[in-house]
């Protein structure tokens, strides 16, 4: 049993006396709901729905959550958790959740809510924009190399090139089986149903290719007027830069911002390319796991990878701000931040120099604590075992 901690906390959550609407968010494909049911045998008294169905809308919604209530009143049940998955599926979701919600406040009903969701963009504008003070979040990444080893006997270098996702890794033997499920069920799928049938995009061919040049430069830093050099078709930086972030909400792709103590220069700086589970790099590449560990520089540049999905992940899951570093040609690969409380990390293979970036960022910046990843610092293997939010 893996995500002990996210099951922790909202169990002890839910057998709060009236505990708020608890949310649990995340990509697709790395256990939330198996982690749900791993959950529900401690809260006897539980009903378990999916959106999932082409039966779900507003309507169904009303029922289920009806049916709770007769259930609770009938049985003479103290309370009852209602969970209900795929929650972003139905249209004007929150609203619907705040209204039953403020009745059942208003009437004494002791129902306990959790909603799972793998569009984090809707859920967290359904959460702002209706249920503000109403609820608690929880997000589920992607798997840890320590949950994939203890899951599955992985090394660190299967991680690196396998990335994240529990439900391939009983394919990793037949690798071009491997890389069709990667890319049909879950690329496609992210991409199809948790970004195309719920935003708006008028050019998904266009965010299509930007997901696959993101891919194929993870870990290296591109300006918007780059990125349309590289695409297909015609497209300003500004579409260039939503399309992006939709793309981050899905757990695909992420651009890091660059930090700096001006706002303004963060959110106009050039993105770097962050895979948020380096299986996305691996299953769009002609290279294979045999081949590539004696490609050195290909091989640096994935592991450079891993430990940037490791911080991301990391990041979202412990409310971390993450972010790089460049003046001129000095560079810091990452800059993670909590509060006022800084670190900057290096990450170094056995085929890199070590710049003087670091140095300049210290003066600068006065960071925390400077790491350094991989040659001559932590080894990276030993890295990705760690509790990025210890670090703090």
């Amino acid at each position: 049993m893996f995500k002990r901690q996210p099951i922790n906390k909202l169990s002890a959550r839910l057998r709060e006396p009236r505990s708020f609407i608890q949310v649990l968010m995340g990509p697709r494909q790395v256990g939330k709901t198996t982690l749900v049911y791993q959950l529900l045998p401690d809260l006897p008294n539980s009903i378990y729905e999916s959106a999932d169905t082409m039966a779900a809308n507003a309507v169904w919604l009303e029922q289920i959550w009806e049916g709770a209530r007769v259930r609770l009143q009938l049985a003479g049940m103290k309370e009852i958790t209602l969970v209900v998955d795929e929650i972003q599926k139905i249209g004007n979701w929150s609203e619907i959740v705040k209204k039953l919600w403020d009745e059942d406040t208003r009437l004494g009903n002791n129902i306990k809510v959790l909603l799972l969701g793998s569009s984090c963009l809707l859920m967290q504008q359904g959460l702002t924009e209706s249920l503000t003070g109403r609820f608690e979040s929880t997000y589920l990444g992607h798997w840890s190399f320590l949950e994939m080893q203890e899951a599955f006997g992985w090394t660190a270098d299967q991680f690196v090139w396998y990335g994240g996702y529990p439900g391939s890794a009983a394919l990793i033997f037949d690798e071009p089986r491997w890389k069709k499920y990667i890319s049909d069920s879950l690329i496609e799928t992210s991409i199809s149903k948790d970004i195309l049938m719920l935003s708006r995009v008028d050019k998904p061919a266009l965010m299509k290719r930007l997901f696959e040049i993101g891919c194929i430069y993870s870990g290296q830093i591109l300006s918007y007027t780059k990125i349309v050099g590289q695409l297909l078709d015609v497209g300003n930086t500004i579409t260039l830069s939503h399309y992006l972030y939709l793309l981050d909400t899905a757990g695909l792709l992420a651009g890091i911002e660059k930090y700096s103590s001006d706002i303004i220069r963060k959110r106009s700086s050039s993105p770097k390319f962050q895979v948020h589970n380096t299986a996305l790099i691996s299953a769009q590449s002609n290279n294979t796991f045999d081949k590539i560990k004696y490609q050195p520089e290909a091989w640096g540049r994935i592991v450079e990878s891993a430990v940037g999905a490791h911080l991301l992940n990391a990041s979202l899951e412990h409310g971390l701000k993450l972010y790089y570093w460049r003046h001129r040609n000095e560079e810091v690969d990452f800059v993670i931040e909590k509060r006022s409380q800084v670190i900057g990390i290096e990450v170094k293979t056995n085929t890199q120099k070590v710049t003087g970036g670091m140095k300049s960022f210290q003066e600068k910046y006065k960071p925390e604590k400077i790491l350094l990843v991989g040659k001559s610092g932590i080894p990276w293997q030993e890295f990705l075992k760690m509790d990025v939010g210890s670090l703090f």
